[in-house]
């Protein structure tokens, strides 16, 4: 799995954060975990596969805003409750 973190430029409040998280379920539809904050200025998600970066940066320009940068890691999934099973 791999988890990415866009660090976005415009977000300003929770209709914001609703719009990236629509911009980035339209571009990788097999994201998971899909969350963003205007307060920090980033948004996160998870995918199975590496995502293709350019379109979901057209996706996310298309609708008003920048992306500034991204990272892209490995990622693995916490098992069950503390992380212990």
């Amino acid at each position: 799995m791999y988890r990415t973190k866009l660090k976005i430029d415009g977000m300003m409040c929770g209709m914001c954060e609703a719009h990236i998280n629509d911009a980035i379920r339209k571009a990788v539809p097999a994201a998971k975990k899909v969350s963003s904050s205007h307060t920090k200025g980033e948004a996160v998600f998870v995918t199975e596969e590496a995502p293709a970066l350019e379109e979901l940066r057209k996706t996310i320009a298309d609708t008003g805003y920048q992306v500034l940068s991204e990272e892209t890691e490995e990622y693995e999934k916490k098992k069950g409750l503390f992380g212990i099973f």
